[in-house]
């Protein structure tokens, strides 16, 4: 099992963040390379399930999920239930005030390929960090500028 915490802050109301993080049909605009769909469920509720495709012209592979926790507009948990990705993971949204927020991502990930895998992270993990970073600078300018429905 491994940990990741990352963290943006975010110049938009907590509200707002929440809404722009939960707007899953959208996250392929800040989230690099992954498109995310709701497959089962309406999405905002524990039980729903989601899958997320990471990759580039088809290769990639698929991240299935299920929201074990609904707490709007502070936190989602997600079970992670595929073979690449098990463990779990926690969309958080702290206000700061009436125009800021702070959006945190974590995970508790159980690496795939037993022992490889294990030797594995240390040279994966600054690569997929740098990605989730940029992702999460992604986020904040989407969130500043998050119109419902847009």
């Amino acid at each position: 099992m491994t940990d990741l915490v990352l963290s943006v802050d975010v110049a938009a109301p907590a509200g707002t963040t929440w809404l722009a993080l939960t707007d899953w049909h959208r996250q392929r605009e800040w989230l690099l390379g992954t498109d995310v769909r709701v497959v089962s469920g309406n999405g905002r509720s524990v039980g729903s399930k989601l899958e997320a495709f990471t990759g580039v012209a088809g290769v990639g592979f698929t991240d299935s999920m299920e929201i074990t926790s609904w707490e709007p507009p502070v936190r989602c948990t997600v079970r992670h239930l595929g073979f690449l990705v098990r463990g779990t993971g926690s969309f958080h949204v702290q206000d700061r005030g009436p125009s800021r927020s702070v959006f945190i991502w974590s995970e508790q990930l159980d690496l795939p390929f037993g022992v490889v895998g294990r030797l594995g992270w240390p040279l994966v993990k600054p690569v997929f960090s740098l990605g989730l970073r940029r992702s999460l600078h992604n986020f904040a300018k989407f969130a500043e500028s998050y119109v419902v429905g847009g």
